[in-house]
């Protein structure tokens, strides 16, 4: 005759189921860990090395002076981020094909003076004004893209002639005086100077981040049990969105200390995520990095080559007069000295720095973003230290070496693990 199983016999079976699922949620989470030490060593370093040295940066130049971390000190280096950031968000779009424009310094000058003509000196209200300088750069962009598309004129060489030709024409369009002073009291130079989010907005914003992380990981995981595939533990994205919300909440409490969040940095965000969006999740973005790739299997594939470059050099000189317009706007005047000096040098590191290939293929939009604040943090620290503008050259030339090394050995490395 059967006995009725006792609950101190059920007991030890639960305790062990539940051990069992402790047990494979340890494994899995080692798993994870384990995955991203063989993508490391693989080559597909992602953000890790500019995270990395923005961690260094940051030390080296709070023990120099400590001034360079007082919640006013970044919240100027922000606004000087958006600037040349937005110009460096163009970069990342030619350099994933595996091209380059040198004229993004003279275009976003050439922007500033149409902005500066038409609104000053000519009565345009400075909204027209600003479309009109758009609408400049996309025709810019669009020849460099005809002369690359049908003439087959490598874009080193025609962007080089642009950056000559476009400097030539913000010279004689600003004429003698070569400066013409923005309204101070202008929406514009406002924008570009003081104004800043309400901190409300900002808490609020820091939150999306998080948010998103969470929402992407609950479909990810209900795609993937339809179709009975296994997927990662939730708790690894939710420890992921826990403490990236508290980084950002912490960041803007902290630079809430001081004046805020500069509604340009972001402007200069919001595009940056647009972009991304565009890269990631879009046709046309997959089409991107296919043509970066290789070019004649993306053509083979049915891809419209010269569609895509058109594409990104038309958004690359668009965005360059973006960053104009800003850079206008955040020194209230339109100069001839506009777009010079290192401009070119910081878009372009800016997207190398932060992960985009020199060699096409790979990059992403938030490369631009964390390059940019590297490159700033470095200027930044080095005026703050009376140094001249020799060595800052000098050490963001070196800066830009190194970046373009690690580029290289890691694009070795997915070569030889069958990941390139």
């Amino acid at each position: 005759m059967s006995q009725k199983p006792s609950d101190t016999t059920l007991a030890p079976a639960t305790t062990l189921d539940r051990s069992d699922e402790r047990v494979r949620h340890d494994d899995s989470m080692m798993a994870m860990v384990g995955a991203f030490i063989d993508r490391v060593k693989s080559g597909d370093l992602g953000m890790l090395p500019v995270a990395v040295g923005l961690i260094v940066i940051s030390t080296v130049f709070s023990l120099l002076n400590p001034v360079f971390l007082a919640p006013n000190n970044l919240v100027n280096l922000l606004f000087d981020c958006a600037t040349v950031g937005i110009i460096s968000l163009g970069i990342v779009c030619v350099l994933m094909l595996g091209e380059i424009d040198l004229s993004v310094g003279s275009m976003s000058g050439l922007s500033s003076a149409i902005l500066g003509v038409l609104w000053v000196n000519n009565g345009v209200p400075f909204v027209v004004a600003i479309i009109a300088a758009i609408a400049a750069g996309a025709v810019i962009g669009t020849v460099y893209a005809v002369l690359y598309n049908r003439l087959g004129m490598p874009s080193f060489v025609a962007t080089l002639a642009g950056l000559l030709a476009l400097l030539g024409m913000q010279l004689y369009i600003l004429g003698p005086s070569g400066s013409i002073n923005l309204p101070y009291a202008s929406p514009l130079v406002r924008f570009g100077q003081i104004l800043v989010m309400p901190d409300w907005l900002s808490y609020l914003l820091a939150l999306l981040p998080g948010a998103v992380i969470i929402a992407k990981g609950l479909r990810t995981r209900q795609q993937r049990a339809a179709v009975n595939l296994s997927s990662q533990p939730f708790a690894a994205t939710a420890i992921k969105a826990i403490v990236l919300t508290a980084a950002l909440e912490f960041a803007v409490y902290y630079l809430n200390l001081g004046r805020g969040i500069p509604w340009m940095f972001g402007l200069f965000v919001a595009i940056a995520v647009v972009l991304n969006y565009g890269l990631t999740r879009t046709q046309w973005g997959r089409s991107m990095f296919a043509v970066g790739g290789n070019r004649e299997a993306a053509r083979r594939a049915g891809i419209n080559v010269r569609r895509i470059y058109l594409s990104a050099f038309v958004l690359c000189s668009t965005l360059a007069t973006i960053g104009g317009i800003l850079s206008a706007s955040r020194l209230a005047s339109s100069s001839q000295q506009a777009g010079t000096g290192d401009v070119n040098l910081n878009a372009i590191a800016a997207a190398v720095i932060g992960g985009t290939s020199l060699f096409g293929g790979r990059g992403s939009a938030y490369s631009a973003l964390l390059g940019i604040i590297v490159i700033q943090a470095i200027s930044n620290g080095l005026t703050l230290l009376n140094l001249s503008s020799s060595l800052r050259y000098m050490i963001t030339g070196g800066v830009l070496a190194i970046a373009v090394i690690v580029d290289s050995l890691a694009r070795r490395s997915r070569v030889s693990h069958g990941r390139a």
